[in-house]
């Protein structure tokens, strides 16, 4: 019975759930690894409100996206989980923000660091998404492709 729910599309779900469900304590909370993440990038960007709600906003598009994965919609959530982590892969990649991320204690000093883990399941779930959107796009019921070939995009297959 069980065996019938272990699908590729739940499984990338489940993960991309996992991994969003589980920052939005950070994220939330604002604890150091937000303020670090999040104050680095407003510094960097000029937008010093960045650095105080960004965590909130993506924490929220996060959420959303999630929340979606379960739904009729899950493909905008893939979509979302793809815009999302494309745009976390890029501020590691192209800013100050780098790779690699500090670790902190209880009291907020620094410990050591992530050694990349943070970048490495931004890929995972950008892949994730990826797979998912594409799964969807070859499914000629699902509302994803019926939009784009709706928009010209796509053509749908009979």
């Amino acid at each position: 019975m069980l065996k019938q729910y272990i699908t590729s599309k739940n499984l990338f779900s489940l993960f991309i759930m996992f991994v969003f469900i589980q920052s939005l304590f950070f994220k939330f909370s604002g604890s150091y690894e937000t303020q670090y993440i999040f104050g680095a990038l407003g510094d960097w960007s000029g937008l010093a409100w960045f650095g105080t709600y960004g965590g909130y906003i993506i924490g929220t598009a996060e959420l959303i996206a999630s929340i979606l994965l379960v739904t009729r919609l899950h493909a905008i959530g893939a979509l979302m989980a793809v815009g999302i982590m494309t745009g976390a892969i890029f501020f590691h990649l192209a800013t100050p923000l780098g790779v690699v991320q500090p670790a902190f204690d209880a009291a907020g000093e620094v410990i050591g660091s992530d050694s990349g883990t943070l970048f490495i399941m931004a890929c995972l779930v950008w892949v994730s998404g990826v797979m998912l959107v594409l799964k969807d796009l070859k499914d000629p019921s699902s509302l994803l492709a019926d939009l784009m070939a709706k928009l010209g995009i796509l053509k749908k297959a009979d």
